[in-house]
Parts: structure tokens; sequence; C-alpha cells
């Protein structure tokens, strides 16, 4: 069964299209907010949040600067910065009082047939307690990246990346009763609907992938699950980040890495 968008992923613009811009900054109001990322980068660089109004004044300040910059300079007209804007979602699923989301792995291991394959990664947790209304990105964006850039980093890096059976246990644990989920649903429910979420996304861009023979590609897949343990998917990563800074990456990474090749 086909997916509706709006059944997995958050409602997203292209700041780039001059249609999407209009229909965001018609739409956007001012006690929502909105995270604003580059379309093609990593690592949560030049993510930032739209929290009011002076915010959103000012990216469209950024936007009109580059249009005249561009006309003025005479060149080939490029657009805006290729930028999405994306509804926050509100109300996370928190471990330990904490945000989290989970990264797992798309494998196309071959285009010539297609060859595809799924795999569960890890969850990766902020290191202090979730605050909506917080301005700190490190509570906001829970990749090790951004996560570095905490001061708790350091004495916590050990506690912000769970390997997956220890988030099924905990689930178990503190949810299964209060919510009424089937037991072991991280490695059951979460992980089919992952896989069924990640099948439609590669059949859109199917079309669009060069083939040939000996073309591959590893990517990183970001979940996030809400406190109804609805699963949405915030964005897919080319060239994910292989780094092994604590002992449960040590665990996972090379597995990945030796897997998929």
């Amino acid at each position: 069964r086909l997916l509706r968008m709006e059944e997995f992923f958050p409602e997203s613009f292209r700041l780039d299209l001059e249609e999407e811009r209009n229909a965001f900054l018609k739409l956007c109001k001012e006690e929502e907010i909105w995270i604003c990322k580059p379309s093609c980068s990593n690592q949560g660089r030049g993510i930032f949040l739209l929290k009011n109004p002076a915010a959103l004044n000012t990216l469209q300040a950024k936007l009109h600067s580059t249009e005249d910059h561009l006309l003025n300079k005479r060149v080939l007209y490029k657009g805006p910065q290729a930028r999405i804007v994306q509804r926050y979602i509100h109300q996370p699923l928190l471990l330990e009082g904490k945000k989290f989301d989970v990264r797992s792995y798309l494998l196309i291991a071959c285009t010539a047939p297609y060859v595809v394959f799924f795999a569960q990664g890890y969850v990766r947790l902020s290191c202090v307690n979730y605050d909506a209304a917080s301005d700190d990105l490190t509570v906001h964006l829970t990749n090790q990246y951004m996560q570095k850039k905490n001061s708790l980093y350091s004495q916590l890096k050990e506690e912000t990346v769970w390997p997956m059976e220890h988030f099924n246990s905990y689930l178990n644990e503190k949810f299964r009763k209060t919510s009424s989920l089937p037991k072991d649903w991280a490695v059951s429910v979460f992980a089919k609907r992952m896989q069924q979420i990640l099948l439609q996304c590669f059949l859109a861009a199917k079309p669009k992938l060069d083939r040939k023979l000996g073309y591959f590609d590893l990517i990183g897949c970001d979940f996030l699950i809400d406190e109804n343990f609805k699963v949405w998917l915030l964005e897919m990563n080319a060239n994910p980040a292989l780094h092994t800074n604590c002992q449960v990456l040590r665990d996972i990474i090379p597995t990945i890495v030796h897997e998929s090749l």
C-alpha cells in the first residue's frame, strides 16, 4: 500500500521554489516552530529554528538579499540557497526525559538489477532533558556532531547512543503497559514501519538513479517517534557519518560497513 506523505513525513517546503516559499510564508504562524536546514548538508550544519516573527523576518531578509545580489551581479539566476523548512514535531517520545531519534540504514547494493537492504542502526539521544522552548540546538538535534557542542558531552557521550536491543527492552519496561504496545515493538512493528517508508522513498527516487553495474550507496535514514508512537521520517542522508566515538558505535558501525561491502 502506498502511503500518503502526511502519514510519515512532517510538512515541508523548499525555499528555493517560489511557489513553495510563498505557501510557507502564508502558512507560518507566530506560535509555531519550524526547523530550517540546508538541503545538501549533514551533521546538523546550518540548521536553525524559526520560533518567532524576528527569526522569520531574518530569514526573509536573507532570501531577498541573495536574490538582489544575483540580480545586481547580472549572473545566471540560480534562486535562493537550497533550504528546506520542516514543521517541528512538538510532542516527541522521550527516553528518560531526553529527545532522541533513530538512525537506520538503506543499502542500495546494486542498480542492475536493483537489490536493496534495510538495517536497523542505533538510537541517538541528547545530553540534556528536552525543553521545546529552549534555544539550545543540542536540545533539539540529537546527532553526535551536534551533541559534541554540549559542555556535558565528554562525560555523557556513552549515554547518548543506545543499541536497538536496549531501546527495545526500555520500551517493553516503560511503555508496553501504559501505551498498550505489543511486546518488542521496536524490533517488530517499528522495524516494519521503517521498511515500508523507506521502500516507498526508494521507489519514488528510483527513476532518477544512475544505473550501472558496480554502483551502490549506503544511506543514513533518521526517524523520530512521537508520544503517540507515530513514526516520522525526518531525512535521508547520503554519506552518513561512520565515526566510532563511543562503545555502542564501535560495536555497530564496523558491522554495518562490513555487511555493506
